[in-house]
């Protein structure tokens, strides 16, 4: 007898599965149900649709062949029946059926041998007072997208405000500023963009660009009310300014729609997402669920995470897909490898950050470093910040990010380490990764590499290193006389800090100190400082080897300290 399958949500997880059971078995019945009338869409590429990227909306629902995954599409080219404006309402686990409500209001029960769950996620709903006001909008779906466009497009956009500055909160922001020239301001809780993704550092960084950009950020504020003329926005109330504005982009996080399953007695865990295993089964072996509504295991915690990522969705569904089919796939879990483009520049990173990973009960440190993306004789290069988070003892390596311009250069670094994660990779497997080598596309030491080594040097005690917010704390205080700032730069590099800052700013090339030791003061903190940081090290080996001890090396240089935003 042919199976019956009700999927429940149809936007990446419950397609993919469909999908992937009707080629492993094309005589089952399969029927997805979806409260929404538009199913099947890239969310992921809503700001690019607002942004102009994409021209048309119907391109974030067309397959790679230009047909568009309608109730049509499944049904003609995957071979099953789709029921959108149809709402789940209850699951009966014992009789084995969805009760689903149509557009109508008549209700059907659905038998099933198997159940999957797909719900997806739904904006966090802060409670702030106004909220309901007109053109206050999350980014939620095509709807969305549609309403948000349209006001665009109408003019009717001046000035916009985005609450949250995480994976959506920035790319609308770019979405806003760079193509329609809207003055757009960012209001963050936390003290930092991207919080919990990336080190205060690398956040600073982007900030400073984005910035550089025309988007205006204010951080560790929290929006109190929203107020409005005629039922519309206009103005955002924080705990300390006032704000205007036409528009305003509610992300702030997202949340599963479990609900259902709960009610049905699944386990869910503690970040309010449906409990699975390997084989994306829940609490019930009959029913699956997977995407934005599901926990799945960290791969370096090993406790339960939640991942929002259309990437996942798509891998979890083929899973389901084939496990629902009699077959035995997995998907150990997830490292919450990630990429967001801020204007022509990206933020990445996979793993703990090192904050994450201290509050998880490691032992960890970061080390920072920026060099050349591509070969140093190579025209087209520009430079790549990374930052590795390492286990002091074990020297497993539980994290990276960066920072940087090129962005397929930048994700080919992030991903060749984010997929090594899960195999609890040391320092010294990635100072000795394999990585493929041409001028045009990487140094013969690649910077992954050289992170690698960089930690290396550090966790073996050869490198002492500070970073762009210590180095600006040490700067400040300059006129302590126990501090003595040291170029090991070119003099045409130095002469301009030394012309500036005559009494506190030294210089002495790398190449030039074993002979010049007798400049370099015994009795003072040395700071070192060089272009990106290679010189400054081969100098802190110099005055080491030469019985001077008290020194640091500022990581990533010149370079990381200006990227970061230091007036200096």
């Amino acid at each position: 007898m042919a199976k019956n399958i009700v999927i429940i949500g149809g936007v990446a997880l419950g397609s993919k599965a469909a999908c992937r059971f009707k080629r492993l078995e094309p005589e089952a019945n399969v029927i997805l149900v979806d409260q929404d009338e538009i199913i099947s869409y890239g969310g992921c590429g809503i700001p690019f649709y607002v942004s102009g990227d994409v021209s048309d909306i119907s391109e974030l629902r067309t397959t790679s062949f230009h047909m568009v995954r309608d109730e049509k599409f499944f049904r003609d080219v995957k071979g099953f029946e789709v029921r959108t404006a149809t709402r789940a309402v209850k699951v009966d686990r014992e009789k084995k059926t969805v009760l689903v409500e149509y557009k109508d209001g008549t209700t059907e029960e659905l038998p099933y041998d198997k159940l999957v769950f797909g719900t997806g996620s739904r904006p966090r709903n802060l409670g702030i007072k106004g909220q309901e006001l007109g053109n206050i909008h999350a980014v939620a779906n095509l709807h969305d997208a549609e309403k948000i466009k349209s006001l665009i497009v109408k003019g009717e956009v001046e000035n916009a405000v985005i609450v949250g500055a995480g994976f959506i909160g920035l790319e609308m922001a770019e979405a806003l500023t760079d193509m329609w020239g809207i003055e757009t301001k960012v209001v963050e809780f936390c003290d930092q963009i991207m919080p919990g993704f990336v080190s205060k550092g690398l956040a600073e960084m982007a900030t400073h660009h984005m910035t550089g950009q025309g988007v205006e950020f204010f951080l560790s504020e929290s929006v109190q009310e929203f107020t409005g003329e005629d039922g519309v926005v206009k103005e955002v109330r924080t705990d300390k300014r006032t704000l205007e504005a036409d528009l305003v982009i509610m992300a702030v996080g997202i949340q599963p729609r479990s609900e259902l399953a709960k009610d049905a007695g699944l386990e869910v865990g503690p970040m309010g997402g449906i409990v699975v295993n390997e084989r994306m089964e829940t609490s019930d072996p009959d029913i699956y669920a997977g995407g934005d509504c599901a926990e799945v295991l960290h791969l370096i915690t090993g406790k339960t995470a939640f991942f929002p990522l259309g990437s996942l969705a798509n891998r979890e569904g083929r899973v389901i897909g084939t496990n629902m089919a009699g077959g035995n796939a997995t998907l150990e879990g997830a490292v919450g490898s990630f990429v967001v483009r801020l204007f022509e520049s990206s933020l990445a990173g996979g793993g703990l950050t090192l904050e994450r990973a201290r509050k998880e009960g490691y032992d960890a440190v970061s080390v920072q470093m920026c060099q050349l993306d591509r070969a140093h004789f190579y025209p087209e290069k520009d430079l790549m910040f990374l930052e590795l988070v390492v286990e002091q003892g074990t020297r497993r390596v539980l994290g990276i990010q960066g920072f940087g311009s090129s962005g397929d250069a930048m994700v080919g670094r992030i991903n060749s380490v984010a997929g090594m994660l899960k195999f609890k990779p040391t320092v010294d497997d990635i100072s000795n990764l394999e990585l493929a080598y041409s001028p045009p596309f990487a140094s013969a030491m690649d910077v992954v590499n050289a992170l690698g080594n960089v930690a290396d040097n550090f966790l073996n005690q050869l490198f002492e290193g500070i970073d762009a917010e210590k180095f600006q704390e040490y700067w400040k205080d300059k006129a302590n006389e126990g501090l003595f700032f040291l170029d090991c730069r070119a003099l045409p590099d130095a002469k301009p800090f030394m012309e500036k800052y005559p009494e506190h700013w030294h210089s002495i090339p790398q190449d030039e100190l074993k002979r010049r030791i007798d400049e370099v003061p015994r009795d003072k903190k040395i700071v070192l400082i060089c272009n990106t940081g290679v010189r400054s090290f081969e100098a802190q080996l110099n005055l080491r080897e030469l019985g001077i001890g008290d020194n640091v090396s500022v990581q990533g240089g010149m370079a990381l300290v200006k990227k970061w935003g230091m007036d200096i």
